[in-house]
């Protein structure tokens, strides 16, 4: 299944070099909070399971990950935030809560 690339320019960047992906989501989660739909998100993620935990939280979400934002010397994930994603708890991101 091919994704579209993602932008070379987000429209908001998190960087959470040096942070476990668990951290990562909550500061993820709180940096998105109020952002429109269709806001453009770029991830910086030096965590090794973030290419598997990213696509997964969006996924849970309903967020469109992108995949890898190429060409910026770091480990860099792009996503698109939707109009109906679903809510998560403050402080587990990874848990939907009820709408």
């Amino acid at each position: 299944m091919s994704r579209p690339t993602p932008p070379a320019e987000a429209d908001l960047t998190v960087d959470g070099t040096g942070l476990l992906c668990v951290t990562l989501l909550l500061r993820l989660r709180r940096a998105i909070d109020g952002a429109a739909p269709g806001t453009v998100v770029h991830v910086i993620a030096t965590d090794p399971a973030a290419p598997l935990d990213l696509p997964a939280w969006c996924h849970l979400t309903g967020h469109q990950y992108l995949g890898p934002v190429t060409g910026t010397g770091q480990s860099m994930y792009g996503l698109r935030l939707a109009a109906d994603a679903h809510p998560t708890c403050p402080d587990a991101p990874w848990q939907r809560t009820a709408r």
